[in-house]
């Protein structure tokens, strides 16, 4: 168990939305329950199919969480950040992880068993709550995405993509948004439910119309609004009228 829980750590966890609404003195009692782990970039915090012992809160770095049919076909289900929320499925009496989490950096994390969050859903409600809450929102965001995959054409899906990532990782630069994490077009194929041919395609029009400019793991918004109205559907904005003859 942790003995002396650092500043930063519960800056971080004050942000979580799975111990959103307790006192700093509730907040202390559960960081002081957990114990600290830390995995290095590549390695996992759990895979798919292992037994679902322990529930976290990424404290910093970035998690990737992906799921493997039982054909092999691999799906890039979300990015985690600091302060979110990894492995509930441990409390909820399920015998193995859903999903595989593993590092895309350098990454620390706060644990707990389930026996132990079980005793804390019990003495503080709210953690209870907060916990059905996300849930909740996970499989919402999951039936969006089944929708979109089945009824959205691939240049809109890969484009919601985009805005939803530079919303969670965005880091304005000079000339856009940063996407800061270390992303692949493969990773978009498998967010997407496409090709790495199609991604790649897709990109490289509209790297050449100035709308994003991607590299080795990495993609620049160039152009937000213009990104913004391919995912949602819209009209792209007009050109600027020439002066009058």
């Amino acid at each position: 168990m942790i003995e002396d829980t650092s500043v930063q750590t519960l800056q971080q966890l004050e942000r979580s939305r799975l111990l959103q609404g307790l006192s700093p003195a509730d907040l202390s009692a559960v960081a002081r329950s957990a114990r600290s782990r830390a995995v290095e970039r590549g390695g996992f915090f759990f895979q798919q199919g292992e037994g679902a012992v322990a529930v976290y809160v990424l404290t910093f770095g970035q998690v990737r969480l992906a799921q493997t049919t039982p054909e092999g076909h691999k799906t890039l289900l979300r990015f985690l950040g600091p302060a979110e929320m990894l492995g509930a499925i441990a409390v909820l009496g399920e015998d193995v992880y859903p999903a595989t989490a593993e590092a895309v950096v350098d990454c620390r994390a706060l644990a707990w068993d389930a026996e132990t969050m079980t005793r804390l859903m019990e003495r503080y409600p709210r953690l209870a709550l907060n916990a059905l809450y996300l849930l909740a929102t996970q499989i919402r965001e999951l039936q969006e995405r089944y929708q979109a995959v089945t009824s959205e054409r691939v240049e809109r899906r890969v484009a919601r993509a985009l805005v939803r990532l530079a919303d969670h990782a965005g880091q304005k630069v000079e000339g856009g948004v940063l996407i800061n994490l270390p992303l692949s077009r493969q990773d978009l194929a498998e967010m997407t439910g496409t090709t790495l041919f199609t991604v790649s395609r897709i990109l490289s029009r509209w790297e050449h119309d100035g709308l994003v400019e991607s590299g080795r793991e990495r993609i620049l918004v160039r152009r937000p609004h213009g990104l913004v109205a391919i995912a949602e559907d819209l009209a792209p904005p007009a050109p600027p009228e020439g002066p009058a003859p």
